[in-house]
């Protein structure tokens, strides 16, 4: 639904949601990095809300059309902070959860909004006027921020959710779960082509969608 038909006006305002999302996710990682003693974010000016430090434009063009793409990166590293397996957890965690943050703090005045036109133009996408497009925004960055949420906790390496449950483990499963490293990794790629190729298989879409489609009717009220 929300990558069907793109008109010109939907597609800026999922470029303009998505890079809302991925310039607070990153900049998340790196200060919360940077608050645990690792120096890099500070040395390469990353501690910054600048969208233009932290994006990769092919990534954000292709996330906004396709609904897939590598949005940015965090030169953040365990080894540098002062406790490498608590500061790290929180450094990768801080990034999915500024997302649900952003769109906690988006999906405020929407709530003022009458609900029958929040619906019209979120889901329908009946865009008329300035004003429906800066609703649009609001609902996509929204939608876009619980995507970016749930998709970062899956365990699968190089995602956030793989980092997580490393820094979550024992060292002895650790170990463990980082032998197995480049398996996820594969595996996360295949489940990537799989959405492609074979929509009808598209296995992070069902794990995705039905909690992303929930938490968003929540958090607009609907």
């Amino acid at each position: 639904m929300f990558f069907q038909n793109l008109s010109i006006e939907s597609i800026l305002a999922n470029l303009i949601a998505l890079g809302i999302g991925m310039t607070i996710h990153e900049f998340a990682h790196n200060y919360v990095a940077h608050l645990n003693g690792d120096p890099v974010p500070a040395q390469q000016g990353r501690l910054t809300l600048n969208p233009l430090v932290h994006i990769n434009w092919i990534g954000w063009l292709m996330f906004a059309v396709v609904g897939f793409g590598v949005l940015g990166s965090a030169p953040i590293s365990p080894t540098r902070m002062r406790n490498p397996r608590w500061g790290f957890l929180a450094a990768v965690a801080a990034g999915p959860l500024s997302n649900l943050l952003v769109a906690i703090v988006f999906a405020i005045p929407l709530r003022f909004i009458d609900p029958n036109d929040v619906i019209r133009i979120a889901f329908a996408q009946q865009i008329a006027g300035v004003g429906d497009f800066l609703i649009f925004v609001l609902a996509q960055t929204v939608f876009f921020n619980i995507i970016l949420f749930l998709f970062n906790l899956i365990p699968l390496f190089p995602l956030d959710g793989w980092h997580m449950v490393l820094s979550l483990l024992p060292p002895e499963l650790a170990y463990t779960w980082q032998r197995h490293q480049q398996t996820t990794y594969y595996l996360f790629f295949g489940l990537i082509l799989l959405s492609f190729v074979a929509p009808q298989f598209n296995i992070l879409g069902y794990l995705i969608s039905q909690p992303a489609f929930s938490l968003y009717r929540l958090l607009l009220g609907f």
